[in-house]
């Protein structure tokens, strides 16, 4: 999605990755539901490219607890310049322990079963 009138990247598009990005982020932690949204938001910092351009993001979760995950999204414009970056927390006590939650190693690098 691209805004009209500059054919650049539109911010609706970036905070609609951060919060998804952000849930995939939390799932690599083994959560087969990743909860409901508390908090989004994103800061605009470069233009992240125009109509046949390569956005390139990293979502990493930051922070989780018990009841609540932290996720920041950084995307990169086609130079490889920080054009935005997002936080999302989640709430996830009541989807925690879900038969589908797998279990991994510190690193994530193995998977530890359920």
């Amino acid at each position: 999605m691209v805004w009209p009138t500059s054919q650049t990247v539109h911010g609706g598009l970036i905070m609609s990755l951060t919060d998804t990005l952000g849930s995939l982020a939390v799932a690599t932690h083994g959560h087969f539901k990743t909860g409901v949204s508390v908090d989004i938001g994103t800061s605009f910092v470069k233009p992240a490219g125009t109509i046949g351009d390569v956005l390139t993001a990293k979502a990493t979760v930051t922070g989780i607890g018990k009841s609540l995950a932290y996720t920041r999204v950084d995307f990169y414009n086609p130079k490889g310049q920080l054009a935005a970056y997002g936080h999302h927390t989640k709430y996830i006590q009541k989807s925690t322990d879900s038969e589908n939650d797998v279990k991994f190693s510190e690193d994530g690098d193995t998977e530890l079963g359920k």
